[in-house]
């Protein structure tokens, strides 16, 4: 389905809650149930080394039993690691699956709500960004979508209420993914970018064709990296782009893929994990 231009909501906003999409699909709908799960994936990560705080994570946002340890390996860093900087907002971009468009959708919506609690939509930083000519005010590409969604409950579960800045990335250049970031990303600014890698490959190919995506992302190769190695290749591109800029240095804390944790081995798909630091 793609939106038209006529479609795109204009910014009028009004009071009004994003509910979730899929509790009880991608995670578990009961509150107590959600919260005790993902406190459970952040206290099985065993963390090697602190080399200073997450300023971003790259994260999966496949079903938890699938990609869920990984995704607890990217948000153990900021839960552990942080002890000298917290951020005051969390801006988190991923690719949208269900409707087709051009640019980056925001929300008008002013909150997303989780089974654990609702994260309220920090609409000033939007309003930073919404001149760009990428950037469009658009519900509908939210509705339906998990790439952001499934990241809320541990971002609920390691900050609390923050305010968050819900980007879904549809046809776009990562050269204008980057340009949004560059004005986000303060120094009280934590960027989550949501992707999976590979998909539907067996085992040991997948394994292959990550550990070369990871080390394109290792060395901030955004060239090396296309939508066959990673489902959300423009939002991570971008946020490479902005990093390289940045003189930013990026750690691998996970790689796996579904094979590994609660599917065959016939076609997989991949996760991984990645902490970025000044």
């Amino acid at each position: 389905m793609e939106i038209k231009p006529d479609r795109i909501e204009m910014r009028q906003l009004v009071k009004h809650i994003r509910p979730a999409a899929v509790a009880g699909t991608f995670y578990p709908a009961q509150p107590e149930q959600l919260e005790g799960l993902v406190k459970d994936l952040l206290a099985a990560v065993s963390l090697n080394s602190a080399p200073g705080p997450a300023r971003a994570i790259i994260v999966p946002h496949a079903g938890y039993a699938y990609s869920g340890p990984t995704a607890a390996a990217g948000f153990s860093v900021l839960r552990y690691g942080q002890a000298e900087w917290r951020p005051r907002r969390v801006v988190i971009i991923g690719p949208a699956h269900y409707l087709s468009f051009s640019g980056i959708a925001a929300p008008n919506a002013t909150a997303f709500r989780t089974p654990i609690g609702d994260l309220p939509v920090d609409h000033d930083a939007i309003d930073s960004v919404a001149s760009l000519p990428q950037v469009m005010i658009a519900d509908e590409p939210h509705s339906p979508e998990h790439s952001l969604e499934v990241e809320l409950p541990f971002v609920r579960v390691v900050f609390g209420a923050i305010p968050i800045v819900p980007l879904l990335i549809g046809r776009i250049r990562a050269e204008q993914v980057a340009e949004v970031l560059a004005r986000l990303w303060d120094p009280y600014t934590l960027v989550i970018v949501s992707t999976d890698l590979s998909h539907y490959l067996d085992y040991d190919e997948a394994r292959r064709r990550d550990a070369a995506t990871a080390t394109a992302i290792e060395n901030l190769d955004d060239d090396s990296i296309s939508e066959q190695d990673a489902c959300g290749a423009t939002a991570l591109c971008g946020l490479l782009l902005e990093a390289r800029r940045r003189a930013m240095k990026i750690e691998r804390l996970d790689l796996r893929n579904s094979g590994d944790t609660g599917g065959g081995r016939r076609q997989v798909v991949g996760y991984g994990a990645w902490a970025v630091h000044l």
